[in-house]
């Protein structure tokens, strides 16, 4: 078995793997960490592999404190990843974007793959179907929008996330609301629709907490899957055993 970590910006994930099956998913604050991972390794005996993807302000002592009991495992830049990464700047390159890429290589060859990760940022990357990583793009995610509204502005108040009656808003909260989400399905959709212009054989991955809540309001036809990236995790792993 194999305990797969995604250390994000906002929350922490996890995921038990049996070969490529899920056994339980997991979401936990980044100051429960050690008491969480505890927990599930004692529910889970036999995990054999600690697989680690980390963007946030985690320190890898936390992990390795775990090292008696299992191989610790954090991905770098320096792994073995199943893409040719044609990024201009490969080191600044996030680990969480390589594994996402990765995963969409691996999972569905021979396609053109864009993966759209909707969590604190949005992170468009794109794979081609010879299996070049060529970038991609970053913006705000949904969060950032409403806080960045009530923060550098005098008067708009801080709103929760609420899908909205209509495009029109009709009151200031109502046109927050309009403006955030409906701003942030047209980017989407947008992007999706230069990329389609220039590829065919294309398939469009939809992942990160915000994923359910768009994937619905979205015009074009997506691959939703909320745990994207942890399955990514668990098979990049795979492929690196295979290939080292």
């Amino acid at each position: 078995m194999v305990l797969t970590v995604d250390v994000g910006n906002t929350r922490i994930k996890a995921a038990v793997f049996e070969g490529s099956t899920v056994l339980e998913n997991f979401i936990f604050e980044r100051n429960e960490l050690e008491k969480k991972i505890t927990e599930i390794l004692k529910k889970y005996q036999s995990c054999s592999d600690l697989v680690v993807a980390s963007v946030g302000n985690v320190e890898k002592q936390a992990f390795l404190t775990f090292e008696n009991q299992l191989n610790v495992h954090f991905f770098t830049h320096e792994d073995i990843f199943p893409f040719h990464n044609k990024y201009a700047t490969p080191k600044t390159l996030g680990i969480d974007r390589m594994i996402l890429a990765a995963g969409a290589t691996l999972q569905f060859p021979k396609q053109n793959r864009l993966v759209i990760d909707a969590g604190t940022c949005i992170t468009y990357d794109f794979i081609d179907e010879n299996d070049n990583y060529l970038g991609g793009a970053i913006s705000p995610g949904l969060r950032l929008r409403y806080e960045s509204l009530h923060n550098f502005t005098a008067r708009l108040p801080l709103l929760a996330l609420e899908a909205p009656d209509s495009y029109i808003g009709n009151s200031t909260a109502q046109a927050i609301h309009s403006g955030v989400v409906n701003g942030f399905v047209y980017e989407i959709d947008g992007f999706i629709d230069e990329y389609r212009v220039n590829f065919s054989n294309f398939i469009i991955i939809l992942t990160g907490g915000d994923a359910e809540f768009l994937a619905k309001r979205l015009k074009n036809t997506i691959f939703a899957n909320s745990n994207f990236l942890l399955e990514s995790l668990n098979q990049t792993f795979q492929y690196k055993i295979d290939n080292d």
